[in-house]
């Protein structure tokens, strides 16, 4: 795969994220402002579902999501941690799967890793299997 910048990455898991919505049934919105909290809405059945999206590769058979911002300016490189009331559910777009990951940050801690491979030590307990976070539905009707 081609190198992408990090620009580049976020609008193709968006447009990934996008065309996946829409297969599972949802009418798709974008907010007007690149300052949301959200990348897109998915409304289905009456209901809005503020999504954030981010693009991992994965590494070592596993996408990891840190539920934080860095960003780097003349004072130096800074962290934020997200605010998990301002989305509902992070989608996460994998290249090597091309597939993505529904997941409501408000039932993890500071990060979620979800396995696309089985572990080389073979571990159960615990584990995420990523193919269970498919659908949105799964998501926001736990």
């Amino acid at each position: 795969m081609a190198q992408h910048h990090t620009k580049d990455k976020g609008d193709l898991g968006v447009a990934k994220a996008h065309a996946d919505l829409v297969g599972q049934g949802f009418v798709v919105l974008f907010p007007a402002t690149e300052h949301a909290p959200f990348d897109l809405v998915a409304y289905a059945d009456g209901s809005f579902h503020r999504l954030q999206v981010k693009y991992r590769a994965a590494r070592q058979g596993a996408v990891t999501v840190h539920f934080r911002s860095i960003w780097n300016d003349r004072q130096g490189t800074h962290t934020k941690p997200t605010d998990k009331s301002t989305i509902d559910v992070l989608c996460i777009y994998c290249p090597e799967t091309d597939a993505c990951y529904y997941v409501r940050p408000v039932s993890h801690r500071a990060s979620v890793t979800l396995r696309i491979a089985p572990s080389k030590n073979g571990q159960r307990s615990g584990v995420l299997d990523a193919v269970e976070f498919r659908s949105l539905a799964g998501a926001i009707d736990p």
